[in-house]
């Protein structure tokens, strides 16, 4: 049977898009029960009017529970005061204060359970000049410094992908795990915290140390000449991607690999420190031995030497790899929509993503009654303070 560390634990979350339900989605997949609280009717903005077929939505909330509540109305907040009990963890990504201003702030909810994990995820944190200003992850890509890092010089711009809030996600989903082993060895509530500027400094912190060594800020191709890497076309137009850093076993293995041992006695490239300097001057050469032989015969020669060195794949082309598929990273729904799985194996077994993402208020009626009467349940419904989508 598939080991899931956390079954057992109950996490009520507040929020929504993405770097607080892909930190619930993790912990969910690690056999937690995460019940999301939705508004009536839409439910989350990230279903984009979509319901349970945003394929964004299902990715970050496939096997979780919806409890669709007014929270602007008192028997609302009411309601969720009295689930409080019943969860180990309550997590919000709402903005600072607000949820407090409910009567659902940390201090509220220890009150009505005395050893919660309470989490609050922020666009710059709790606190400072900055708590109170809005942000998505194009903002902790550009205030965190990722633009200028994954830019040239005098020319940051966007980025593919999501970094800024998906680091945000894990740092949430590790912090969470801290924070429910905390309150396993004392005892005592555990009141955490995290911002997309705070988790975005996990991705800047190689960086950090390149400006400092470097004297100036570095940019896109700063780090090459220190890591000895390489992204070069073959000669039936596919690129392959090499990473030597420091070793000198593997300079001389791509020499060997290359035929090209004459590299690895010329000054400028024999050892490290001058192969650093000279960088530039040796890109050109390498790519040029790299583009007369295609891609299928380097793969076999560089594997031969041992050189590290990876096929530059499309997100497509990395599904469909072999060896994505051995380790079991990927769920496939029926749909053919690629849910990820989480980036542990436990006694050998990676958890699954089962389940389906939900309705809004699939799951308002049960989760309700586990502190209301049917009949209350019913009139809450029909005065549409609670929602339920039960076909």
């Amino acid at each position: 049977m598939q080991h899931r560390p956390l079954t057992g634990i109950r996490i009520l979350e507040i929020g929504g898009y993405i770097a607080l339900p892909l930190g619930t989605s993790i912990l969910c997949s690690l056999g937690a029960e995460v019940v999301k609280v939705e508004r009536p009717g839409a439910g989350e903005d990230f279903r984009r009017h979509q319901n349970d077929k945003s394929p964004y939505f299902r990715q970050y909330n496939t096997g979780k529970r919806s409890l669709s509540v007014d929270l602007k109305s008192p028997e609302g907040v009411a309601l969720v005061k009295a689930l409080i009990p019943h969860f180990d963890v309550v997590l919000e990504n709402l903005r600072p204060g607000k949820l407090a201003a409910l009567g659902l702030g940390a201090d509220a909810c220890r009150e009505l359970r005395p050893d919660i994990v309470y989490g609050s995820v922020t666009g710059f944190g709790s606190t400072g000049p900055l708590a109170n200003r809005a942000a998505y992850d194009t903002i902790g890509h550009a205030f965190g410094g990722l633009y200028s890092m994954w830019g040239d010089a005098g020319q940051p711009r966007l980025a593919g992908g999501l970094s800024a809030d998906l680091v945000t996600g894990l740092s949430t989903a590790t912090g969470v795990l801290a924070a429910l082993v905390g309150r396993l060895k004392t005892g005592e509530p555990q009141h955490l915290e995290t911002s997309i500027m705070e988790a975005v400094s996990v991705l800047t912190t190689d960086a950090i140390t390149q400006s400092f060594e470097l004297g100036h800020d570095p940019t896109r191709t700063s780090r090459h000449p220190q890591a000895q890497n390489f992204c070069v076309p073959t000669s039936d137009g596919e690129y392959l991607a090499i990473h030597l850093s420091s070793s000198q076993k593997f300079w001389r293995s791509l020499c060997s690999a290359l035929g090209r041992l004459d590299l690895a006695e010329d000054p400028r490239f024999a050892e490290y420190r001058p192969r650093e300097a000279h960088y530039f001057e040796l890109v050109p050469i390498i790519e040029k031995e790299f583009a007369t032989k295609p891609k299928a015969h380097w793969e076999a020669v560089l594997a031969e030497a041992d050189v590290p060195f990876a096929p530059v794949l499309s997100l497509t082309g990395y599904l469909e790899h072999d060896q994505v598929k051995h380790l079991q990273m990927i769920d496939r729904q029926p749909d053919g929509l690629a849910l990820v799985r989480p980036p542990w194996t436990f006694d050998g077994e990676r958890p699954d993503r089962r389940g389906r993402a939900p309705k809004v208020g699939a799951d308002t009626r049960a989760i309700a009654g586990e502190v209301l009467p049917p009949e209350q349940v019913d009139e809450f419904l029909a005065k549409g303070i609670l929602y339920a989508d039960e076909s």
